[in-house]
């Protein structure tokens, strides 16, 4: 199977730079989108359907043009929640999970930490409910884990690693939680696979950061360890453009 995962950064926004025809060349069976934005009424359809996906979406419910996650998907789940475990930061339009007879699909939009980590402490809330959530399901059935997960675990994952140690997203409390997200049975794909490779999913619209590759690498394929020998390939598609974001894919045969 093929998964991906994009942080769009507004889904109306990206639908007038090639969305459809880059949704279209990367053919997942499942597709996640993270930072939506989308915001309409129930009754208000999602900005972009495709006739051969089934689709589910959350949104803020604390305020508009704020987070948001999608999933696309071509075989309809057995299941569809929202939020963690009972619903907790669905408010926040967080996750989706998606139930398969062989997996669990979880798409996420990790909290920000923000300016001055005025969120941290939320932030590290929510990765311990997190863990605690992926493991539950990993009991029942391996898991993906995909999205924009909002922190660089490693140095090698954002060119300036010195000058980032007290932001958001690069924050020791925020890498620990990270490694301790894996030390519960769960491989960071991409590094697992490429050990030494440089290569970034976010860059700064300041600075012409993109054009200088001045990046990081937050956006991930998460899987259960049982199932990384089930790995074909991980791919980050920084030549997609649309959003200060890049696409995540991950073939697998699940």
């Amino acid at each position: 199977m093929k998964f991906a995962t994009w942080n769009v950064n507004g889904i109306r926004a990206v639908l007038t730079k090639g969305f459809e025809q880059a949704f279209r060349d990367l053919d997942a069976d499942i597709f996640a989108l993270n930072e939506t934005k989308w915001s309409g009424k129930e009754d208000e359809p999602f900005p972009v359907t495709f006739e051969d996906y089934n689709l589910y979406f959350t949104s803020s419910k604390l305020r508009k043009g704020y987070s948001g996650v999608a999933t696309y998907a071509r075989q309809k789940p057995l299941s569809v929640t929202y939020g963690l475990e009972g619903g907790k930061y669905d408010e926040e339009g967080r996750v989706i999970t998606l139930e398969y007879e062989n997996f669990y699909f979880v798409a996420a939009y990790v909290p920000n930490s923000g300016e001055e980590l005025k969120r941290l402490p939320f932030r590290l809330e929510y990765e311990k409910d997190l863990v605690a959530y992926l493991k539950k399901l990993d009991a029942v059935k391996p898991i993906v884990y995909c999205g924009d997960l909002n922190v660089a675990h490693q140095p090698i994952d954002l060119k300036n690693p010195k000058s980032n140690t007290h932001n958001a997203g690069f924050t020791k409390e925020e890498r620990e939680a990270f490694t301790n997200l894996l030390s519960n049975g769960f491989v960071d794909v991409y590094r697992a696979l490429y050990p030494e490779k440089v290569e970034y999913t976010w860059w700064s619209y300041r600075f012409h950061a993109r054009e200088k590759n001045a990046g990081w690498r937050i956006d991930y394929f998460i899987v259960s360890e049982r199932i990384f020998d089930k790995v074909k390939s991980a791919q980050i598609h920084g030549e997609i453009y649309g959003s200060d974001h890049c696409p995540v894919v991950l073939d697998i045969d699940l």
